[in-house]
């Protein structure tokens, strides 16, 4: 926070703040990313377990 206020307020740069700034962003986006395909994996397994059949028929034919 000091660095950010220091750096707005009297126009002191830190030498290697923004590379730093801009690879944490990137490094944290691509673990949001890994997240969400783990997630996305894990819920269709969930919903592969559950052994719903895919259709249910509804006529004529159909058992009462």
């Amino acid at each position: 926070a000091w660095i950010i206020f220091d750096t707005l307020a009297f126009g002191n740069a830190v030498r290697g703040y923004p590379s730093l700034l801009v690879s944490i962003l990137f490094l944290g986006g691509i673990q949001l990313i890994g997240i969400g395909v783990l997630g996305e994996y894990i819920g269709r397994i969930y919903i592969e377990t559950k052994a719903r059949p895919k259709y249910i028929l509804k006529g004529k034919n159909s058992v009462k």
